[in-house]
Order: structure tokens, then sequence, then C-alpha cells
């Protein structure tokens, strides 16, 4: 196990893509930034903090699994947020699409370390 949470893939990886969601959600139309955009930087900053919320309580397994598997819940949020926004405003989402599939890439990766931290 790494010595911080700043090791971790997943913590790097969610990290950026909320950077990522943040700046673009910033761009919506203004009557959705409140709505949507809200909803987006939320769900796609709790992927992050409960990876670190959970690497803190890491001595008590069981919350480390359950934090995890609210980063894994609020990654898959995140996904429907942005294919609800793809769906809304494809002019400006659709060059950002590739998004969706890093998200995929995470939430696959956030799974994988649950099951290494439920055996280990």
């Amino acid at each position: 196990m790494s010595s911080s949470y700043r090791d971790l893939d997943i913590y790097n990886a969610s990290l950026n893509l909320f950077f990522k969601i943040h700046s673009l959600s910033l761009k919506l139309p203004k009557y959705e930034l409140y709505e949507l955009g809200s909803q987006i930087r939320r769900s796609s900053d709790s992927v992050v903090t409960n990876i670190v919320e959970g690497y803190g309580r890491k001595r008590y397994k069981a919350d480390f699994i359950k934090f995890l598997t609210y980063s894994h819940a609020s990654n898959d949020e995140t996904i429907l947020h942005f294919n609800k926004l793809l769906h809304l405003y494809p002019a400006s989402m659709v060059p950002h699409q590739d998004l969706v599939k890093d998200y995929e890439i995470l939430g696959a990766k956030i799974n994988k370390f649950i099951q290494y931290v439920e055996l280990n």
C-alpha cells in the first residue's frame, strides 16, 4: 500500500479529471451553471474526495472500502451527468466526449482497487 493517497493512480486521475470537469462546467450557459453544472462539479469532486477520506480511514478496512465504493458511485454519477450534457449541449460537449471514456477507465481502476483492498 502507498504511503500517501497522493501516490495512488486513482487519486491523481480523479483529481485531474475533476479539474477538467470543473473548467468545462463553468463554460455552460448561465442558467445551467447552478443546475447540471453544479451537479457534475459536485459528483466529480466526490470521486476524488472519497478516495482521500477512505485512505484516511484505511486502518479500518470496512470504512476504506465503503468510501472507495462511494467514490465509484460518484464516478458513475459523473458519467451520467456528462452524458446529459452531451445530449443537451452537443456543440460544446462533443469535443470533450473523451472525458466519458476517461471516467469509465477510472471507474474500472477504482473497482480493481476495491478488490485489492478487499483481498489484502
